[in-house]
């Protein structure tokens, strides 16, 4: 009896702590082993998938490198372009990546225009960051602005070069000028006789020049750039010779305008001298020019109706100068103005015309009867010249 218990006692300590209990226990860990397994084997897949999307998508292109490479975003630029060009500078490795990424992160819309410097070696993040922080330099364009331009072609240059999207702000700015008063050149013009008249208050006060403005300027802040150009030009010492002269600012501004629209630079002080010697004899200047500014076309035979147009800048019907300037003078036009020819003016010379229209050069008279012998030799060329354009 005693043989029969043990080995009940023996196999019941065999199932609860012998084999028994190892199987039992075995059926408990081996799923989670399994499970274990298989999360390990995923990882490793997952880690081996992303080490390779990462390295050949998203990785910087050379994180070893110390290049500095100038980026420049133009204003109104998209995303897809800026990625594209990243890609192109070799800067990131997936244009696609580089697009998700900001949109997924909101930075799509908020990429700012300007000039930054970049490395192969940031990563997205980094090169995203300062793509949207606008701590890129402003783009900076040079433009050119040629003496004898009226403000109408200053504004198409502008429009043109891509500093203005359009021009009807920077044309109406100038055509009243009154937000420009803080300069005393401008406020000359706005206490003066009939300036409502004027086709552009600011006719003439804009330098010609080339400048560096930045792309996304206004229009006022370049309407003032230039006029303080106009007042470093026209200097104190251009005052005090105006003055000493018997002219205000804007009447030497008027007079350098019809020069520069007349003549070429070697004849400046010359043209200068014969509209001295004719607004002191009290006669009408009777320049093209003036019309030309009048009706917007250059024609070098005027016919009757282009004299008689009823109109302040038209110099063939008011005495003295016109109503204001009509382009915009350079610096030599002015001190032409300022400085004409004393040979001219001693001798008294009243009188100039243009000889062939393929030459800059002017024929000068000192009395009438020379000067219409010289426009019967001159006048058939300029007829022919404005008829093989269409001008009539």
């Amino acid at each position: 009896m005693s043989k029969k218990h043990d080995s009940y006692e023996s196999i019941r300590d065999e199932r609860r702590y012998g084999p028994y209990w190892y199987s039992a226990l075995w059926r408990i860990i081996r799923p989670i082993l399994i499970g274990l397994g298989t999360v390990l084997v995923v990882a490793g897949i997952l880690f081996s998938v992303w080490n390779k999307v990462y390295g050949e998508f998203i990785a910087p292109p050379d994180e070893n490198s110390t290049a500095q490479v100038p980026f420049t975003i133009e204003s109104g630029q998209s995303l897809t372009r800026v990625a594209n060009r990243l890609e192109e500078a070799g800067l990131i490795r997936n244009r696609t990546v580089f697009k998700y990424y900001c949109d997924f992160a909101g930075w799509g819309q908020k990429i700012q225009s300007g000039s930054y410097t970049l490395s192969p070696s940031m990563t997205m993040r980094q090169i995203a960051d300062q793509l949207t922080r606008g701590d890129g330099n402003p783009i900076v364009r040079n433009i050119t602005l040629i003496p004898g331009w009226t403000i109408e072609q200053f504004a198409e240059q502008l429009v043109k070069d891509g500093v203005l999207t359009d021009s009807a702000e920077f044309l109406s700015l100038c055509k009243s000028g009154t937000s420009f008063s803080e300069f005393y050149s401008v406020q000359d013009v706005l206490n003066s006789r009939n300036v409502s008249q004027r086709r552009y208050v600011l006719e003439g006060y804009l330098a010609p020049d080339t400048y560096e403005i930045y792309i996304g300027a206004t229009a006022s802040e370049i309407i003032r750039k230039l006029i303080t150009q106009t007042e470093r030009v026209f200097s104190v010492a251009c005052e005090d010779r105006a003055e000493e002269m018997g002219y205000t600012m804007d009447e030497i501004l008027t007079l350098a305008s019809m020069i520069e629209k007349e003549a070429s630079k070697a004849d400046f002080t010359k043209v200068s001298a014969v509209f001295h010697n004719r607004l002191k004899a009290g006669m009408k200047l009777q320049s093209d020019v003036t019309i030309h500014y009048i009706t917007g076309v250059r024609k070098m035979s005027l016919t009757g109706s282009d004299l008689a147009l009823d109109s302040l800048y038209n110099t063939y019907q008011v005495t003295g100068l016109p109503l204001g300037p009509i382009c915009a003078p350079s610096a030599d036009a002015i001190n032409a103005a300022l400085y004409p020819d004393e040979t001219f003016v001693a001798e008294n010379y009243l009188y100039f015309c243009a000889t062939s229209p393929e030459s800059t050069e002017l024929h000068f008279s000192r009395t009438l009867q020379e000067h219409e012998q010289a426009v019967a030799i001159y006048a058939p060329l300029w007829q022919q010249y404005d008829k093989e354009r269409g001008i009539e």
